[in-house]
């Protein structure tokens, strides 16, 4: 079926903040310009109907509206548009623009989304479309489906925010909707101060730097990658713990994303068949907030992230018997990421904003790269406007070969959203589940 004959939307408006907001030009700092050509991040969540009370409607309308409009006073970049400067760099133009808001209605059912697996098609039924928008920082759309069940779409510019800053944003706008004002008299209002992270005048890369922080990903030699499938796995918290176990012999406690790096980095190597001699590198997005000297706010609202790698040769980080080295190995890059590091990745960039750029090269990713993304304890998991926290969420598709997404499971389980070629990701299959089998 095509989208127009499985989801109408009935409903659009420009929902603006309730509040005087400032009207002025918003600069961008270098880790924000990187994510420039990112485009729309697209998340969707899914909410199962529960009973509400006689005088309360699910997923009022009224009442999202209402309360997004208080939130954006504080969040007031997503009710604007991208621009640019004199110079032509982007930044963020704020004129009360609004945020568009999409209401939608479906004749499918959550049942349709069982595996709840990211593809094009969830994207184009649920995730506006801003394709003749691309200045929109960002826009929501509330699908109402048959079973009586919600589809939350989101899309949000990476370049003016990251996900830390998304789930800051999404958990203020469900405080004000549920009416949980303890809730949300505990979330700190954003910072805006971008200059925080502005590159040094002038810009000076510390020789060290490049050996742990990674610029730009290596690019496929084979131009575009093969058809792109996506499957979720889930580790238990049981299998997570025994995993950390194997990972800190010889002492000293592992973190979950150090231990789980290191199981998908050897999956993916022995599944790829790479040669033994070759180097591989993981890379994977850290948060720069709190080591920065002095630290940044927590809730500074923006980009916070670089990217950081661990390398190897194939045949050191696929043995068996090396798990905990390899998890050493991540820790090891996280533990160098100081205050010199991140300023000296911001002054790289700032310095070279074309070759610089973070973003996954277009035709895909070397064979040897993995890319991991952690979004372990990420503040999306429990956003609640009043009627239950979401039976799921994720990205709404991933087309991405060689990226996998470490995500919060039920009963502190570990769920893993892996994009791989469709040969690649059977022996990645078989590899997981041989190796969590003996946890």
């Amino acid at each position: 079926m095509g989208v127009g004959e499985e989801v109408k939307v009935v409903e659009s408006c420009v929902v603006t903040p309730c509040g005087e907001t400032p009207r002025k030009s918003l600069p961008l700092s270098p880790l924000d310009l990187v994510m420039a050509n990112r485009g729309h991040t697209p998340l969707v969540f899914f909410y199962r109907s529960c009973a509400a009370a006689e005088d309360d409607i699910f997923f009022d309308v009224a009442r999202l509206k209402a309360a997004m409009a208080r939130a954006l006073v504080s969040f007031y970049p997503l009710a604007c548009r991208l621009g640019v400067d004199g110079d032509g760099r982007v930044q963020v133009d704020c004129a009360e623009q609004g945020l568009p808001f999409f209401v939608a209605q479906s004749d499918l059912t959550l049942h349709d989304f069982i595996n709840f697996k990211p593809s094009p098609e969830l994207r184009r039924l649920f995730v506006p479309r801003l394709d003749d928008s691309p200045s929109v920082v960002c826009a929501i759309q509330v699908t109402f489906l048959k079973c009586g069940g919600v589809a939350l779409g989101v899309a949000v510019h990476h370049a003016v925010v990251d996900g830390i800053s998304t789930g800051h944003f999404l958990r203020t706008w469900s405080a004000f909707s549920s009416g949980d004002g303890a809730a949300a008299a505990a979330l700190e209002p954003p910072c805006h101060d971008r200059t925080l992270l502005r590159a040094r005048s002038p810009p000076r890369v510390h020789p060290d730097a490049l050996s742990v922080f990674c610029p730009k990903l290596s690019p496929s030699q084979s131009g575009m990658s093969d058809a792109v499938v996506n499957e979720i796995f889930t580790i238990s918290k049981d299998q997570v713990a025994a995993l950390k176990r194997i990972c800190s012999f010889g002492g000293g406690s592992v973190s979950t994303f150090c231990a789980m790096g290191a199981l998908v980095w050897r999956c993916v190597c022995a599944a790829r068949r790479l040669q033994p001699d070759a180097m591989t590198r993981l890379t994977f997005q850290a948060n720069v907030r709190r080591s920065l000297r002095p630290p940044l706010p927590d809730s500074y609202f923006g980009n916070g992230i670089i990217m950081l790698c661990a390398t190897g040769k194939v045949r050191d980080i696929a043995s068996a018997e090396q798990l905990a080295s390899v998890a050493g190995r991540i820790g090891g890059a996280i533990r160098r990421m100081n205050d010199e590091l991140v300023r000296s990745a911001i002054d790289y960039m700032e310095r070279d904003m074309t070759t610089g750029r973070l973003a996954t090269p277009a035709g895909g990713m070397s064979d040897t790269e993995l890319l991991v993304v952690s979004w372990l304890g990420m503040p999306f998991y429990d956003v609640d406007f009043g009627w239950g926290k979401p039976l799921v969420m994720h990205r709404a598709v991933q087309q991405r070969a060689g990226l996998v997404y470490l995500m919060d499971g039920a009963g502190c389980s570990v769920r893993l959203l892996v994009s791989m070629e469709p040969a690649i990701l059977n022996d990645f299959r078989r590899l997981l589940y041989g190796n969590t089998a003996k946890l």
